[in-house]
Formats: C-alpha cells, sequence, structure tokens
C-alpha cells in the first residue's frame, strides 16, 4: 500500500473532527503513530485483514461495516467488539441492527493476538479495528481505495445494546434521517453519500428490505423487484441474503451509485439517495470513473475514525483481550 506511516504526520482536526481528535494523553490522532512503539502493527493487522479476506471476501465487507457501526455508537472506541458477560449481559453486539449481521470479530482477534505477541499492552482495539477497515477498503476495491489511517485511539469499557437503534440509520431511513443521523456525528451530506458507498460489498437480509422496497409504490426497477421476490419468498424457513450489489458483488467499487440511479438497490436508504437534486447530483458524480469516488471514500473513512476518540481516563483503557475490559 502507499501508506508512508512517516512519523509526526499529524491528521489535524479540520480533517477528523474538531475537539474529537485526541486519543492517548497528550498526543492528536497521527499517521504513524505506532512507529516507535510496535513498528510493525499495522503489517501485523493487515497480514490479518488479508488472510481472512482471502478465505471469505464478505469478511472485508463486514470489516468495513464493524467501523461504521462502532463509531456511530459511543464514538471509535472498540466497544462494538465487547462481548456479553454478567455485569454486562447486553453489550453493543447484541443491539438489534448488529445481532446476527456483524462479522469479522475473528479477523480483529487474530490481528490482537498477533499484536499482543509482538507489542503487548501498546495497540488498541479501536485502532485495530479501524486499520483493519482500511486494509479491507484496498483489498476489496482492488488497490485503488488508498489511505493513511491515523492512530492513537483508546478503547471504551462501555456498551449497551440500547445505544444502537438511536444511533445508527435504520435500512429504512429517508434522505432527511439519513443526513441528520450522520450530521449528529460531526459528518456532511456528501461523507454520507460517499460511505453509502461500502452497500458495494455484503449483502443484506431480505428482512431488512423486503416490506420497504417490495410493495407497492416502491421506488424499483421491476425486473429487479422479481428478481428479489423469488429470492425473498424461496425461505425454506431462513431469512435468505442478497448481495447488496449484484453487478460486482465482490469488489468496493462504484458501481453502487449506478445501480442507485437504476433503481436496482436493497435498502429504502439506498433509494433515498435520489431523492433530492442535490444528492442525485453527488451520486452521479460518485458514479463517474476515474477513482473520484475512492479518493473521496478514503477521505470520509478517516473522518469517521475521528469520531468520539476517548481521552485517557477511568473510562479509556488499551485492553489485552478485545472482547472484554481489562
Amino acid at each position: 500500500m502507499a501508506a508512508s506511516f512517516e512519523l509526526g504526520i499529524l491528521v489535524t482536526c479540520a480533517l477528523l473532527l474538531a475537539g474529537s481528535c485526541r486519543g492517548a494523553p497528550d498526543t492528536e490522532l497521527q499517521v504513524g503513530y505506532y512507529q516507535d512503539t510496535c513498528p510493525k502493527a499495522e503489517a501485523i493487522v493487515r497480514a490479518a485483514v488479508s488472510d481472512a479476506v482471502a478465505e471469505d471476501a464478505g469478511i472485508g465487507a463486514g470489516l468495513i461495516r464493524l467501523l461504521f457501526h462502532d463509531c456511530f455508537v459511543e464514538g471509535c472506541d472498540a466497544s462494538v467488539l465487547l462481548d456479553p458477560t454478567k455485569k454486562n449481559p447486553s453489550p453493543e453486539k447484541l443491539g438489534a441492527p448488529n445481532v446476527h449481521s456483524l462479522r469479522g470479530f475473528e479477523a480483529i482477534d487474530e490481528a490482537k493476538f498477533a499484536l499482543e505477541d509482538a507489542c503487548p499492552g501498546v495497540v488498541s482495539c479501536a485502532d485495530v479495528v479501524a486499520f483493519a477497515a482500511r486494509d479491507a477498503s484496498y483489498l476489496l476495491s482492488g488497490y485503488r481505495v488508498d489511505f493513511d489511517m491515523p492512530a492513537g485511539r483508546l478503547d471504551g469499557r462501555r456498551s449497551n445494546a440500547a445505544d444502537t437503534v438511536p444511533s445508527l440509520p435504520p435500512p429504512s431511513a429517508n434522505l432527511a434521517q439519513l443526513v441528520e443521523n450522520f450530521a449528529a456525528k460531526g459528518l456532511d451530506a456528501e461523507d454520507m453519500v460517499v460511505l453509502s458507498g461500502a452497500h458495494s460489498v455484503g449483502h443484506a437480509r431480505c428482512s431488512n428490505f423486503a416490506s420497504a422496497r417490495l410493495g407497492d409504490g416502491a421506488d424499483i426497477d421491476p425486473s429487479f423487484s422479481r428478481r428479489l421476490r423469488r429470492r425473498c419468498n424461496d425461505t425454506g424457513g431462513e431469512d435468505p441474503t442478497v448481495d447488496q450489489d449484484t453487478v460486482t458483488p465482490a469488489e468496493l467499487d462504484s458501481q453502487y451509485y449506478r445501480n442507485v440511479m437504476k433503481g436496482r438497490v436493497l435498502l429504502a436508504s439506498d433509494a433515498a439517495l435520489m431523492e433530492t437534486t442535490e444528492a442525485a447530483r453527488m451520486v452521479r458524480e460518485s458514479a463517474s470513473v476515474g477513482g473520484r469516488w475512492e479518493k473521496k471514500f478514503g477521505e470520509a473513512m478517516v473522518k469517521m475514525a475521528g469520531i468520539g476518540v476517548k481521552q485517557a481516563g477511568r473510562h479509556s483503557e488499551i485492553r489485552i483481550n478485545c472482547r472484554v475490559v481489562n
């Protein structure tokens, strides 16, 4: 990858989020943050992600989504990784938007185990999640989404399933709801449209879109609707899954936006991107070739990965095991 990891290259709060850029004590999120304390940190994470994606490309999509679901709830603090315990039986991963849908936990575990072997107690789980999303984007895009990911995050100690529904936009969201939800996290409408391109990989369960998208009056391509009906009606007692991008399902690319323009997307929140002239313009620009969307996606991922970064204190730490607090 093209990441230079030069020590001292700071990512300013203007790029991330004003007031949310702080990681470990007296430091800012920084590219090459572990160069002195754990020089091979990013290479270790990249190796774990490469192995996982080589075995199952869907894990890559899951790792990108994992960053989004982590940062939008409690900030980018790896709270989404915590397992249920007697003291906390309902962590974020059991929240309605997450349970039975998030993937990539094992890849994070593998990376963290290797990091603890190389540099015990140095690299936070929150940074592992951010690095993994960056590396998955790089791999699934055919190396076209290539960006540096600043680090220096700390891990949170709070994780509550009840926080997920109010914090994460539902698949039925309209454009106004999406813009409002992202604005609450310091992200603008263009960030929202650009980050929606992550839906060019991964899949969705029929239960997440069938009622909103396959009923009368839905703005969806008729032939695509018939195809989805056949798939979702053939349940066999299960909740079938459908590729979110049926053209290039394993590639992180701008095909998603061409699907949006043609009405060939699964979620109501995807179709909502055409609700206004301005949003539709952003969709058309993202659909163009030439690397424009890929560049903006990297920038938006960095911005998102700066949401609500924890400062040092009793509510933060560097976990030894990403699934449990120290």
